[in-house]
């Protein structure tokens, strides 16, 4: 990922209305939730909910597709990832650390043992 693209990215989230929309897509998972029941889920007005998404979308984060009458957003997983690992790649001065989760860094991890 490009530094560029990062802090697109970073901008993006950095709201907390947008970060609170982008966290409710990424436990949707691929199935994603319509602008409606976002905008239900998150009690934040229809024409907010369209401001905050088209920001997310133009940041690569968020895409949509037509399911009938309904527009279905869905988080962009390799997007995230991608951010993920572009602002983890070099912790620990490149050394693996131990994994908590999908991406981790544990403070102390490149410490030299005896």
């Amino acid at each position: 990922m490009e530094t560029k693209t990062a802090v697109t990215s970073l901008a993006a989230l950095a709201h907390e209305s947008r970060l609170t929309v982008f966290r409710a897509l990424v436990q949707a998972g691929p199935a994603g939730l319509t602008a409606g029941r976002l905008a239900e889920l998150l009690g934040l007005a229809p024409s907010s909910l369209s401001f905050h998404l088209k920001e997310l979308s133009h940041a690569g984060l968020v895409s949509s597709r037509q399911a009938g009458r309904f527009v279905i957003y869905v988080a962009e997983f390799d997007a995230m990832n991608g951010l993920l690992a572009y602002l983890t790649e070099n912790c620990c001065g490149g050394n693996p650390c131990t994994p908590v989760g999908p991406v981790s860094c544990a403070p102390g991890c490149n410490e030299i043992k005896d």
